[in-house]
């Protein structure tokens, strides 16, 4: 038994377990929210705080993880993620107050080093099942964030607090399986940075903040500015401690490399729309348009919103369970470059056609299937762009530049938003306009980054378990 999962498809098989459970957790809550906030007293200001705290959870908990795991162990750090993820979700369900929600759901924030944990165990103990692993799990992922959501709403519809229960025997599965799973082959070494961890969190949480809140707050008042000022000088104090630690928490000469910097500018653009417009894509879809024009919308309910976006993922997992052998065909340089002209494509159809639920849906079905093609090619060039030792910290580097991606493509929408509303508070069809627009341009940016990727001249040891230089052509 240990032997079969220590390999290639017991393997690969065990860690699918655990995205499961990584992908029902992200999507569960998301449409619960709003009956779980009026159950226990928590009104639009006070979800989105809850919101506000899982976005600061996710990008702090980002790095530490990755470089815990480098340092300590895979296994280990997994394990541990695991069951905070597990705690928090049996927290919120068993218990819910808006107390045990917060916790519960900075708790739950843990899954962000499920990948990078995965990364490095996958590399270590499978490096020839690399990619298509990769690809895999992520479309696993795509998937499972998805039915989570839509199996959550549906527990809901028959008692408003059915739905929190939705995440918790796919986390004692996800227990389970980080037992059974292997230790890395390769040794943790180096120390924590304390320091560095401090400052890197508290600058990180107030960018996270500022992005948030700057809406609400009003980007050019005092308390924006501010924030965006300490945010810089904790950050720029950060890269200070970095540069001339022996041991840093995330070693930034790894930026230097050509390679993992396109992969991670490539995964920022895309994410600034594929990810970002997530949000505003339910709006559009939930809005009931008034019949003039100036506010439209599908008018569609909770279970049809949950409906598109299974749909989304279903194409997304398509997108990148084929993209590992689309980029043996092409290579890895026209797939970057491809999947942020495919998700440019999609925003401009949306742009021109969404007077309809047929027109919107399938524009936002090649969103989707940008969105899989490039969470696939990108986790899987983060992988291969550093030595072994270093394979969840880069892959952690990578997920931040997805979370800060879609972080800022949304605090972009709502500001675009805010500049184009009807006299009731609604959004104008100049404004979705816009923001699709807005989309569409930074996917093109992103395209135009990944063909600035550099490809090896020979197919990296992910695929073939050879060793490669670092020739480049």
């Amino acid at each position: 038994m240990t032997n079969a999962i220590s390999r290639g498809r017991g393997l690969i098989a065990t860690m699918i377990v655990i995205v499961v459970c990584s992908g029902v957790v992200q999507g569960y809550l998301t449409p619960l929210l709003p009956v779980v906030g009026d159950h226990v007293g928590i009104g639009g200001v006070g979800q989105n705080t809850l919101y506000l705290l899982s976005q600061v959870a996710f990008t702090v908990l980002t790095p530490l993880l990755s470089r815990w795991g480098d340092i300590w162990g895979h296994r280990r750090l997994l394990l541990i993620a695991v069951t905070m993820v597990t705690v928090g979700s049996l927290l919120i369900a068993a218990r819910p107050t808006a107390g045990t929600l917060a916790v519960g759901m900075v708790l739950q924030a843990a899954v962000v080093g499920f990948f990078p944990l995965l990364a490095g165990i996958l590399r270590s103990r499978a490096p020839e099942h690399g990619r298509i692993g990769l690809s895999v799990l992520v479309g696993t992922l795509l998937l499972s964030i998805g039915t989570g959501g839509f199996v959550a709403g549906t527990l809901s519809d028959e008692h408003a607090l059915a739905g929190l229960w939705t995440a918790v025997p796919f986390c004692a599965l996800a227990v389970a399986a980080a037992i059974a799973l292997p230790t890395s082959a390769t040794p943790g070494a180096g120390r924590f940075n304390l320091p560095a961890a401090l400052l890197l969190t508290s600058g990180l949480g107030a960018l996270m903040l500022v992005l948030t809140e700057g809406q609400s707050w009003g980007w050019a008042s005092v308390r924006s500015l501010l924030t965006i000022a300490a945010a810089l000088v904790l950050l720029l104090a950060w890269i200070r401690v970095e540069q001339r630690s022996s041991h840093p928490l995330v070693d930034l000469g790894l930026l230097r490399n050509p390679r993992l910097a396109a992969v991670s500018a490539h995964t920022f653009c895309i994410a600034f729309g594929a990810i970002g417009f997530l949000g505003a894509n339910a709006v559009y879809l939930g809005t009931e348009p008034d019949g003039t024009g100036l506010r439209p919308g599908l008018g569609l309910g909770a279970r049809d919103i949950s409906l598109v976006s299974l749909a989304m993922v279903a194409v997304g997992f398509l997108g990148s369970t084929a993209t590992p052998r689309l980029a043996r065909i092409i290579g890895d340089r026209a797939v970057l470059a491809a999947g942020g002209c495919v998700g440019a494509a999609g925003f401009l159809g949306l742009c021109l056609f969404h007077s309809s639920v047929l027109q919107y849906v399938a524009g936002a079905l090649v969103v989707g299937l940008s969105t899989g093609m490039f969470e696939a090619a990108t986790r899987s060039l983060s992988v291969e762009a550093v030595d072994e030792a270093e394979t969840a910290l880069s892959v952690g580097i990578n997920e931040m530049a997805l979370s800060l991606g879609a972080a800022i493509g949304a605090a972009v929408i709502g500001a675009l938003w805010s500049s184009h509303t009807t006299g009731r508070g609604g959004v104008t069809s100049a404004g979705y306009q816009w923001a699709w627009g807005t989309c569409a341009v930074v996917a093109l940016a992103g395209a135009a980054i990944g063909l600035l990727f550099r490809t090896r001249s020979h197919i990296p040891t992910l695929e073939t378990g050879d060793a490669c230089t670092e020739r480049t052509a």
